[in-house]
């Protein structure tokens, strides 16, 4: 008896394992009837909805009569005969196998860990292609900014993100280079979570320089993408997936931006979806900073640390505080303390620093590298130095 399995523990086996694979095969096909319906020429985010709404099913879309299509907003008689002829592509199938072999999870408009702020947004996409742990209720707040940041501006955005972490927010960013990657690292920095949302398919990590950066999130939180799998980083794809960015978010904090950034166009975003706009304020000489400025002017408010941001979400519910232990403070000598009092986290030249405190180029140099193997200075190309935030 006890050497192998009765036959009736072989034939529950038999039937679970049955019932397993029928699961599996009816969510595949399920799958399938979304995807394929996302492929319709003429059904957008929109109309996708509206045709969820009446029929519950992409399944029943397709089997539906002219009469009930027709009862659909946005249907037209023109679009009948093309939901009702149409064949869903073979390269549906093959975006979504090769999405699941590679550990990618669809989630659907209907189905429960859809985040929910992100299902009250003008066009929220029909499904959103997963890696990692996206949690429907969490507790969001986006930062995004200029690809090109000053150190003012990546300083600013990790200290920021990882205080909101700290406070059991997600930080949400587009894992472009500069702020977008400075807002997950610092969200990682203190283990708290992030997701990303990418302007290209999973299977096309852009920047390629961030593809370690990509995995580190997706093992805390999420990276997303509402392209199949395969999509290149096109350029038109970026403000798409910015109504994303904003729409998963309570709020989007703006760090760096010029007078025409993209990132412009994510506040603009936010504030169609009723969300809150932040921005961080940076030198008044700072031309990446000129659209953060004039968010501000137009309403946004002003960040300074995290409590500006509690202060204006308001939010019901407790919210962590951050440890605030004090550090011991790093040893100075009077000359370095000399060099930390000229810096600022805006960059000045090596040479300006010579002539302010009249001393040698080769003590000025031998000073700041000591403070930047003490953490406390940044050398940037061109011999360019800026204080670190402590």
């Amino acid at each position: 008896m006890f050497g192998g399995l009765t036959t009736n523990s072989q034939r529950a086996i038999g039937i679970l394992e049955t019932i397993t694979r029928n699961e599996s095969h009816g969510l595949m096909e399920s799958l399938i009837q979304w995807l394929g319906l996302k492929s319709v020429p003429g059904v957008g985010n929109r109309l996708f909805l509206h045709l969820i709404e009446h029929f519950e099913s992409p399944k029943k879309v397709f089997s539906a009569p002219k009469v009930e299509l027709l009862k659909v907003e946005g249907v037209s008689d023109r679009l009948v005969p093309v939901i009702q002829r149409y064949k869903i592509p073979k390269e549906v199938k093959e975006d979504l196998s090769l999405a699941q072999k590679n550990g990618v999870k669809i989630i659907t408009f209907s189905d429960s860990d859809y985040p929910s702020l992100l299902r009250h947004i003008h066009d929220p996409p029909p499904v959103l292609y997963v890696r990692g742990k996206v949690h429907g209720d969490s507790l969001n707040i986006a930062i995004v900014g200029s690809r090109n940041p000053t150190s003012y501006g990546r300083t600013v955005t990790e200290r920021l993100s990882g205080d909101l972490a700290q406070r059991g927010f997600t930080v949400v960013s587009g894992m472009a280079r500069g702020i977008d990657a400075a807002a997950h690292i610092g969200a990682l920095a203190t283990e708290g979570k992030t997701v990303a949302v990418l302007g290209s398919g999973m299977g096309t990590i852009y920047p390629a320089e961030n593809k370690r950066l990509f995995y580190r999130i997706a093992e805390s939180g999420a990276v997303i993408s509402e392209f199949p799998f395969l999509t290149p980083p096109e350029a038109h794809n970026f403000p798409v997936r910015n109504r994303i960015i904003s729409g998963l978010s309570l709020g989007t904090v703006i760090v760096e931006a010029t007078h025409r950034s993209g990132s412009l166009i994510t506040a603009r975003l936010a504030a169609e979806q009723g969300r809150e706009v932040f921005a961080v304020p940076g030198s008044i000489t700072s031309f990446k900073s000129m659209g953060t400025h004039r968010l501000i002017k137009q309403g946004a408010k002003l960040v300074e640390h995290v409590e500006d941001i509690l202060e204006e979400l308001n939010l019901d519910q407790p919210i962590p505080s951050i440890d605030t232990k004090e550090k011991p403070a790093i040893p100075l000598t009077p000359e370095e303390k000399k060099i930390l009092n000229e810096l600022s986290p805006y960059p000045i030249h090596i040479d300006k620093l010579v002539r302010n405190l009249s001393l040698s180029a080769a003590q000025v140099s031998s000073l700041l590298l000591q403070l930047e193997l003490k953490g406390l200075v940044t050398q940037s190309p061109g011999k360019l130095f800026t204080r670190c935030e402590p």
